[in-house]
């Protein structure tokens, strides 16, 4: 039996995903380092030292420059998302969290970011969910299953009875590697391994949602 839905928030709820892009981009042509938005894709919903170190390819650099870099990047993304507000959710997004809600049904947020709780406060939709697990929350990123497996625990709840909303590969990964069923969304190229794959959630009703987990 499903009782819950774990959403990311970048590129499920809001596109968070390009202010990410644009500040990995700043860094980038700051440190003379080649970075396109292919490149960025691996970036989807991984944590921000994994980021760095995809951005570096290899490149050697002592602590102290990895973590001036790390806030560096963040620093940009916060001057980005200053501007978001709740005109910025995802096409279907508020409209799906109301509709799980007014179902009896639980929701969370499973989200690498550790500006999520700023991101949701500006979207104006704290109140559809019940449980935020962010990137304070657990040490290991996706694709480790940790932070939903945190998420699911707020809730009260098995990872068997809660599906998880993801855009990321990453993200497919930590759902199947914590035993959650899964919806992608996007490219199948990019969440195919998911349960059940929709393009976005707009037009997305909480029984296309349930019909694809028994499908």
């Amino acid at each position: 039996m499903i009782r819950a839905f774990i959403f990311d928030l970048d590129g499920v709820l809001t596109d968070t995903a390009e202010y990410h892009y644009r500040a990995w981009k700043r860094l980038a042509n700051e440190e003379g380092l080649p970075f396109t938005r292919e490149d960025n894709e691996p970036l989807r919903g991984v944590a921000r030292r994994e980021s760095l170190m995809l951005l570096l390819k290899g490149r050697a650099c002592p602590e102290e420059e990895i973590q001036e870099m790390m806030a560096r990047k963040n620093n940009y993304y916060l001057e980005f998302i200053k501007e978001i507000a709740p005109r910025d959710l995802l096409p279907g997004a508020k409209e799906l969290l109301k509709e799980i809600h007014a179902a009896g049904l639980k929701t969370a947020l499973g989200s690498a970011s550790k500006n999520a709780g700023e991101v949701i406060e500006r979207l104006g939709i704290g109140g559809l969910l019940d449980a935020t697990a962010d990137g304070h929350s657990v040490e290991r990123a996706k694709p480790a299953p940790d932070l939903f497996l945190h998420a699911a625990a707020q809730l009260g709840l098995p990872p068997a009875q809660c599906v998880v909303v993801e855009d990321a590969t990453a993200g497919i990964e930590a759902a199947k590697a914590g035993g959650f069923r899964s919806v992608g969304l996007g490219p199948p190229e990019r969440v195919g391994n998911a349960d059940a794959v929709f393009p976005s959630l707009a037009g997305v009703r909480l029984v296309d949602l349930l019909r694809a987990m028994h499908a």
